[in-house]
């Protein structure tokens, strides 16, 4: 596989955006089955929230989707335009300078000189990169899974509406649903970015609640 293949592939699979985006689509749905009262609502008013519930995260879905692919375009343009930068650069110290800003957080201020101009001969040896950025068959996968993720975290919890007759019944095992979804979305950030797992799932949970009631609070 190709390096440009692979980078394309890395981004489709990236994880943290894509638990991002499981996380979005569940409070999305929250916010309108969390509406609800168990006291009053029947079964129209039921049906009503569970088809805005999934309209409305069909629209997020297909707004999320495209933005995915303008980041990825700019970002990849973005990319090819400090490589020719570095190419074109008069001296080395001049293209150093350029890859160490372009470098995230702090890592620009602690690379040697000698490790900048390895990068430096690296891009130099490279084929000459095209004038912007286009996108391609793995990142249009990558924009439909994006619109997928967004929209089928709806449905878990709105299924049990659909098998409960009973509202406080079926608002439970909402609840409950939602509850371990978040702390399996928590668990795996905690656990890729190298942190505690089972906490990072259990201030998840806090945090989905959180803006979920915030949410509500707000008329949203």
């Amino acid at each position: 596989m190709s390096k440009a293949e692979n980078e394309k592939r890395a981004q489709v699979l990236d994880p943290v955006h894509r638990i991002s985006e499981v996380i979005f689509g569940l409070l999305m749905a929250l916010s309108f089955t969390g509406a609800l009262s168990v006291a009053t609502a029947g079964r129209e008013e039921i049906r009503t929230v569970m088809f805005t519930a999934l309209g409305c995260n069909l629209a997020w879905g297909l707004v999320d989707a495209v933005m995915y692919l303008v980041q990825t375009l700019t970002e990849r343009t973005r990319n090819f335009t400090l490589m020719r930068r570095v190419r074109s650069a008069a001296v080395p110290r001049e293209a150093h300078a350029i890859i160490a800003d372009a470098m995230p957080g702090r890592l620009g201020t602690v690379i040697s000189a000698q490790g900048l101009e390895d990068m430096r001969q690296r891009l130099a040896a490279l084929p000459e990169p095209p004038a912007r950025g286009h996108l391609g068959r793995d990142d249009y996968v990558g924009a439909v899974g994006v619109f997928l993720l967004v929209v089928l975290t709806t449905f878990p919890v709105v299924v049990p509406f659909m098998l409960f007759t009973e509202t406080a019944l079926a608002m439970r095992v909402s609840n409950a649903v939602a509850v371990v979804t978040l702390f399996v979305a928590g668990y795996a950030l905690g656990r890729h970015s190298g942190g505690v797992p089972w906490r990072s799932g259990l201030v998840m949970v806090a945090i989905g609640v959180a803006l979920v009631a915030a949410t509500m609070a707000l008329g949203g």
